[in-house]
């Protein structure tokens, strides 16, 4: 174990490329990959930044999952105890409560039931592109293409009416700036759960054959749990796909050999999904854990209630782990596990959803359109700089 305490750093958060990590990740993994820090909310603790360290993070249950969140004002002084997750938000729970929900879920998004929704995503992508085809001018992809994808299969899955998307994008979205104060999270939060609560009970009611729908139906989740369960899978649904579809695409043109690569062997695409959730890494500030006890990682002591944060944009640079140049996109690159979505028991539960989804939206808009290019310079594209969950807020395009 290192005896010696490194110099406290601050996260890193500027970007230098909308497509990379701040650049200071490389000179903190040669130098102290695992790092005294102090976080954009102003909390201090600790930075792992190395791809090993990152998945021995992750998969030890000594790392507390009911963590402090990623916003100014938010955190509890480190000496008070954390207040208890939202009922049903288990990603913010640790076994037993975690183990309860996990395994009433996780059946509902196998591979082999994703694959079965291959026809269903296929078809809604197959009408928001006629739809963007009849279009004058330039369009928005976020609004027209990438958030209405994954906002209408996770609303079939679940059982959620489509039409009342705009309500719940906008908590989301509110549930995600980084600008937001505790009350105007709690609001949006309560808000989400309260609209999917009303659902179940309707669905206990009259039965329907969808997520939401068994969840009511099982009877061993309270009214509350219903809705903190169901807002969780709705929020993160969509959201986190829909940025992938779009900074992909904007990614893809912007590296216009990988795109031809692309074009010229659609049978590269299952790859380069792989490649672009690496390459992007959209949780931008990473997954943040409690230590439980005294713990020693990466040859540091790091002592229990430490704030400990697993920096997966900068693991997923980590070039003794992944072949080639890992600063470069690459959609030949052999697949390699990466920290996209996390890793251990909290790994994400809809990764198969979201790689189905992201394959079926890429493979068609590239081949759909051949000239597909920006409408703006890409330094006038807003990008989600702001919120928890990277990506662009628009992504105006033409063909």
């Amino acid at each position: 174990m290192t005896s010696t305490q490194p110099t406290t750093r601050s996260q890193p958060t500027e970007r230098a490329c909308p497509f990379n990590p701040p650049e200071e990740y490389r000179t903190i993994r040669e130098e102290a990959p695992v790092t005294p820090a102090t976080f954009p909310d102003g909390v201090k603790g600790w930075m792992v930044t190395r791809y090993e360290d990152v998945r021995a993070m992750l998969a030890d249950p000594r790392f507390g999952s009911n963590r402090r969140q990623l916003r100014p004002g938010d955190p509890a002084p480190a000496d008070e105890p954390l207040p208890p997750p939202p009922p049903g938000f288990f990603i913010m729970m640790d076994a037993p409560e975690h183990t309860r929900f996990r395994r009433m879920l996780t059946g509902q998004f196998t591979v082999r039931r994703m694959q079965k929704l291959v026809p269903v995503v296929e078809q809604i992508v197959a009408e928001r592109l006629a739809e963007m085809a009849s279009a004058e001018g330039p369009v928005d992809l976020v609004q027209s293409y990438a958030l209405p994808i994954p906002s209408l299969v996770i609303c079939e899955l679940l059982g959620v009416p489509y039409e009342d998307r705009e309500d719940f994008q906008r908590d989301s979205a509110q549930m995600l700036r980084l600008d937001a104060s505790r009350e105007e999270v709690q609001q949006a939060n309560q808000a989400m759960s309260r609209y999917i609560r009303k659902l179940a009970v309707a669905k206990r009611a009259h039965p329907t054959d969808d997520i939401l729908g068994g969840l009511a139906q099982s009877g061993v989740l309270t009214d509350d749990e219903l809705g903190g369960v169901g807002a969780l899978l709705l929020l993160a649904g969509h959201e986190t796909t829909a940025n992938m579809i779009a900074l992909g695409t904007m990614c893809l043109l912007n590296n216009p050999d990988q795109l031809a690569a692309l074009r010229a062997d659609p049978e590269l695409m299952d790859n380069a999904v792989e490649e672009l959730l690496r390459y992007l890494t959209i949780i931008q500030f990473g997954l943040r854990r409690t230590a439980l006890e005294d713990v020693e990682l990466g040859g540091r002591r790091i002592e229990a209630g430490s704030v400990v944060v697993a920096a997966l944009p900068s693991g997923n640079r980590d070039a003794t782990h992944f072949s080639g140049d890992p600063e470069t996109l690459d959609v030949h690159r052999p697949y390699s596990p990466h920290l996209a979505f996390g890793h251990g028991v909290h790994q994400c539960i809809g990764q198969q959803l979201a790689r189905v989804e992201m394959k079926a939206a890429l493979s068609a808009l590239i081949e759909r359109f051949p000239t597909l290019r920006l409408a703006v310079p890409a330094d006038q594209v807003p990008m989600r700089d702001d919120m928890l969950i990277y990506g662009v807020h628009k992504l105006p395009v033409t063909w």
